[in-house]
């Protein structure tokens, strides 16, 4: 048998596994809920590819951001432009900045019910929750409230979670939990943030 015979037939039985196992799989009738964390970078970004993908299916998509405050990024610029989304900026400011619990405290909590309302409405198909894990690590919100509010989203939506440090039992959660890990930063080599790739 050649070599290009034999590549065939192994791709044959893949493809026969696959679709055997595709086979077995359910729609669960409920939107999935997707965790973004770890130290690497690509955590909103990849959950604005997503809102992108929803998009393109014609889906209702709402944003609510837990620290990034006012500062301008590429990403919410192109979907104030569009007028596709929802989008609510909240936050104020990464923690280091504002240099005050009660006040982050606060901000949480109301981007939190926003959030909440958002996922509970019935009008999107999907929410993202963006660095809500930091709001978490530093225990401006609790585990239980972001379950409970889970546990009450419409049949329809999904929701994303971003943040480094999501806690475990969100993780257990979850349907889906995908960890970046950092590999190479350039910011370690003295190179600052730039604009269109960092923001």
């Amino acid at each position: 048998m050649s070599d290009a015979e034999n590549h065939k037939e192994k791709m044959k039985e893949v493809q026969a596994k696959h679709r055997e196992r595709v086979s077995q799989l359910q729609d669960p009738e409920q939107g999935l809920v997707l965790i973004h964390t770890g130290k690497g970078k690509g955590k909103s970004s990849s959950a604005f590819g997503v809102v992108v993908r929803a998009l393109g299916w014609g889906h209702k998509v709402a944003v609510v951001q837990f620290i990034k405050g006012k500062w301008k990024t590429g990403e919410r610029r192109f979907f104030e432009e569009h007028g596709q989304v929802t989008w609510h900026t909240m936050g104020e400011g990464f923690t280091w900045d504002t240099q005050d619990k009660d006040r982050d405290i606060a901000a949480a909590q109301a981007a939190f019910g926003k959030a909440a309302n958002l996922i509970a409405s019935g009008d999107y198909d999907l929410v993202v929750l963006d660095e809500i894990n930091i709001a978490l690590r530093y225990e401006y919100l609790s585990v239980e409230q972001v379950i409970e509010a889970l546990d009450k989203r419409t049949e329809k939506t999904g929701v994303i979670l971003t943040g480094r440090d999501a806690p475990q039992a969100l993780c257990d959660y979850a349907d889906l939990v995908t960890e970046m890990t950092e590999i190479k930063h350039p910011f370690k080599a003295g190179i600052k943030a730039q604009r269109g790739v960092d923001f």
